[in-house]
């Protein structure tokens, strides 16, 4: 929470929202700048999509897709958002703070294996076919 910003936001406000986007903007480009396994997450999202789009799958495939990248790069935000408070609350080692890095860090690897078997069970098929014709 940065400092100065209060707890409780009270009645609707149409800047604080507009601020509010700043931030996740902000955290999105820190991720994409820092994190090169956000990067890798969001390229080969990108060459699924792709692949998707050339294969011509259905718009319920592109949206299970589509949910699959986001649930990777999700966790992989998380991972880096509790990865940064983990440090900030425990510089030094303590088992606590490695069991919380490493959870996070397998919510990564979960997801990412989980859109792995997603992209087969919707693109392979059809990547088979159009390779080698079967």
């Amino acid at each position: 929470m940065e400092a100065g910003r209060p707890l409780d936001p009270g009645p609707f406000s149409l800047l604080r929202t507009v601020r509010s986007f700043r931030f996740a903007a902000a955290g999105l480009r820190y991720l994409a700048r820092t994190q090169p396994n956000f990067r890798v997450h969001l390229a080969i999202g990108v060459a699924a999509l792709t692949t998707g789009v050339a294969l011509e799958i259905s718009a319920v495939e592109m949206v299970e897709l589509l949910l699959t990248i986001g649930l990777v790069l999700v966790a992989e935000a998380l991972n880096t958002a509790i990865e940064a408070a983990v440090d900030l609350a425990s510089p030094e080692f303590h088992p606590l703070a490695r069991i919380a890095k490493d959870a996070a860090a397998a919510a990564v690897l979960i997801a990412a294996i989980v859109a792995v078997l997603v992209g087969l069970v919707v693109l392979g098929p059809r990547l088979l076919e159009r390779l080698f014709g079967l």
